[in-house]
């Protein structure tokens, strides 16, 4: 019996009981039971049924995209200057790259922002998925803001206080200094456990020197830019807070086993990802402890064993910048992109360059076309990269104008709150 002859069956018992009032006579009880299917029936023809298929409709679009357009979606580019010139052009138009990076040196003042951030968005209004436009806007030292746009607290300066409800509130005015401008990727927080003070790169860029004050206060930041709509990229994993070298220049090293992890470098980004962590980035750190031979970028070992598998994080993973010293220093760049992402990356950032990002495109289709990465692979990172394109609702719409003074009234009151 298939199931909507079964829903008549129950809709006329209802209907029967609803006249009848609750007390029936005998004849009555008979006269319904009568009409009861018989259960075993029921359970023979629907064994008998093709299964329901379900339709996962991201999984259709995949089945849609070409080699070229998958590639392109795994990579988040930097251009060159304020405006948006014809090699950019090219990486957006012609290689489908899914996503953009702005720096301090793309920006000049709040309407050549907005220019720069639209004329993106209509450079890729023909392909058929949205843009990341990404920054790193950490707050503190680390912000990509015009100058028009006050500053807000480092986060030393926030862990100093220890007010998580704080932290929420900067983590939400962030979000809101990036809507205006028209982003939806933001490189932030810093997860990373301030415990080297010879740390030449965090610094007052994190928290704390202790792994709960950075957990309760980087998770609130991480939901408060994640509340006004905007994509959170925890960073830099498994932790870069503990290294002497500065990572844009070398490769820095550190000896800590997988049980010094777990008790404290991992503390942060394992309760962020319990807590909704949407995106991670991880670091050109060589942990010789658990892999001797490949930074965290490009180790499986770290990617899919340790945040993968044990920490079950099965969101978008980013490498950073593989035109870092870190990287080009010590591996061909197009070489760097293939480890990185078959050790389970989902997003390359090539933040430097329009021939790098030439060369990593190249470098990902000769790996197909080698059979050295499947498209069976790539379809895994292109399905978590357009489930959190839906899930945050990015368009490509332009955002016609900006009010910079009401950014900079709410972070007035924020300092006069708190501080």
């Amino acid at each position: 019996m298939k199931s909507r002859e079964i829903c008549k069956y129950i809709i006329y018992i209802v209907v029967s009981l609803l006249f009848m009032g609750c007390s029936l006579s005998e004849k009555e009880k008979n006269i319904v039971e009568d009409h009861l299917p018989d259960l075993e029936d029921i359970q023979k023809e629907n064994d008998n049924e093709p299964p329901v298929e379900i339709i996962d409709p991201i999984k259709e679009q995949i089945k849609e995209m070409s080699i070229e357009e998958k590639i392109g979606q795994m990579i988040i580019v930097g251009i060159e200057g304020y405006t948006l010139d014809e090699k950019s052009r090219k990486l957006i138009e012609e290689e489908g790259v899914g996503g953009i990076i702005i720096f301090g040196k793309n920006v000049e003042s709040p309407s050549q922002l907005l220019s720069l951030v639209n004329s993106l968005k209509e450079a890729n209004s023909k392909n058929k998925n949205p843009l990341f436009v990404s920054v790193d806007e950490e707050g503190g030292r680390v912000s990509r803001m015009p100058k028009e746009v006050k500053k807000l607290s480092t986060n030393e300066e926030i862990g100093l206080l220890n007010n998580k409800e704080l932290s929420y509130k900067i983590g939400a005015i962030l979000a809101e200094e990036l809507n205006i401008f028209g982003f939806n990727m933001n490189f932030a927080p810093v997860l990373d456990i301030n415990s080297n003070p010879n740390n030449p790169v965090i610094g007052d860029r994190a928290f704390g020197v202790e792994p709960y004050i950075v957990s309760d206060l980087g998770i609130q930041t991480m939901k408060g830019i994640q509340s006004g709509g905007i994509i959170s990229v925890i960073k830099h994993f498994p932790g870069h807070g503990d290294t002497s070298v500065d990572s844009h220049i070398g490769l820095p090293a550190i000896e800590h086993d997988i049980e010094r992890l777990n008790s404290f470098e991992l503390v942060p980004f394992r309760k962020a990802i319990e807590d909704g962590a949407d995106t991670v980035m991880v670091a050109h750190i060589l942990m010789s402890g658990i892999d001797s031979e490949s930074p965290a970028s490009l180790s499986k070992t770290i990617i899919t064993g340790i945040l993968r598998d044990q920490l079950e994080f099965d969101g978008v993973v980013i490498s950073d910048d593989l035109t870092m010293g870190a990287i080009i220093e010590n591996y061909d760049l197009g070489e760097a992109a293939i480890k990185a992402i078959d050790a389970g990356s989902d997003i390359v950032l090539v933040a430097h360059g329009f021939e790098n990002g030439i060369a990593v495109i190249n470098a990902m289709k000769e790996a197909i076309i080698s059979g050295r990465i499947t498209e069976e692979r790539l379809d895994e990172s292109i399905y978590r990269i357009l489930r959190q394109k839906q899930k945050y609702r990015i368009t490509d719409n332009r955002i016609e104008n900006i009010n910079v003074e009401d950014i900079n009234n709410r972070i007035d009151e924020i300092m006069m709150n708190y501080y």
